[in-house]
């Protein structure tokens, strides 16, 4: 059995992942609401997570 560890997502990849633009994506991460870690200057996402947070209605709630 492999015990694979899900790869981290760019800001690009997450944005082209859930169709929004790269500056949502941002807005988001600003408003702390879209679960991402901030590695140095990079932010990174695993789209596992980003996942559940859409399919927790979450993200429909963001103002």
């Amino acid at each position: 059995m492999l015990n694979e560890t899900e790869k981290w997502s760019s800001l690009e990849e997450i944005a082209e992942h859930l169709g929004v633009s790269k500056d949502t994506i941002r807005s988001w991460i600003k408003k702390d609401v879209i679960p991402h870690r901030r590695i140095g200057k990079l932010f990174k996402f695993r789209i596992s997570e980003v996942d559940t947070w859409v399919d927790s209605g979450k993200s429909a709630k963001i103002k």
